[in-house]
């Protein structure tokens, strides 16, 4: 019952809507069942709680009409890739049985994205050896299972991608799912510090990076992926 097609691994609340929230949008509208984990509750983050987080996560998966949404509350800034937060990563995987996988950006100006990436990457391949033992939330023995593939989100330094999805019909719709992080992004009422995310400038580039990945494939926004290993197609027609 809890089987998903995607599941999205962000580091930070609000990593995933920024970073892919057009290319999760895209699929629910083509019926697939998506979810996201949030690794960290974004703690360390300059501008609001991890409480007004959370909740702000609440409004957006809403509006999204995700699936399902957990929060593995691994220490922001702190986290370890060790055993303990792969298990965690592991359970994850198991219990949602993803077809895909879609993490962090592999390399970024915020160093917890691209260990994210890797702790993503890592569990999923420990996710899918019998040996490693992990229990449910019902305490039962959880089965093996490993994602067909996993895709990393860019996100705010430029990575050349592997691939790209349109995402013109969802693009507003995305900047809607964005702004209900009320306490991350522009607000012109605000009273907090002014942090790289916080700005207009901020949302302007949100644009500008969607219509540069666009323009790749002769469409108006888009965002960008980078692979672990190359992409199999059944024929060039499906390439455009």
């Amino acid at each position: 019952m809890n089987k998903l097609d995607i599941l999205v691994f962000a580091i930070h609340p609000d990593d995933a809507e920024l970073g892919c929230g057009g290319t999760i949008l895209k699929h629910i509208h083509l019926g697939k069942k998506v979810g996201i984990v949030d690794l960290t509750r974004g703690e360390l983050g300059t501008r609001g709680t991890p409480e007004i987080r959370e909740q702000e996560s609440i409004t957006a998966s809403k509006l999204m009409g995700i699936h399902a949404r957990e929060r593995l509350a691994l220490p922001d800034g702190f986290f370890e890739i060790n055993t303990e937060s792969r298990l965690q990563v592991v359970k994850m995987i198991r219990k949602y049985q993803p077809e895909i996988v879609l993490a962090n950006a592999v390399s970024d100006r915020h160093p917890d994205h691209g260990k994210g990436a890797t702790l993503a990457s890592e569990s999923c391949f420990l996710s899918g050896l019998i040996k490693v033992e992990t229990s449910g939330d019902d305490g039962k023995q959880q089965s093996a299972w490993r994602p067909k593939v996993i895709y990393n989100y860019i996100q705010d330094r430029y990575i050349h991608p592997d691939f790209v999805i349109d995402i013109t019909p969802f693009m507003e719709k995305k900047l809607e799912v964005i702004k209900a992080y009320r306490s991350q992004v522009y607000d012109p009422d605000s009273k907090e510090p002014v942090t790289p995310i916080s700005t207009q400038e901020f949302l302007d580039f949100l644009y500008a990076r969607s219509r540069d990945l666009g323009r790749i494939i002769n469409v108006k926004y888009a965002e960008g992926f980078t692979v672990e290993r190359p992409i199999g197609v059944n024929s060039l027609f499906d390439i455009y």
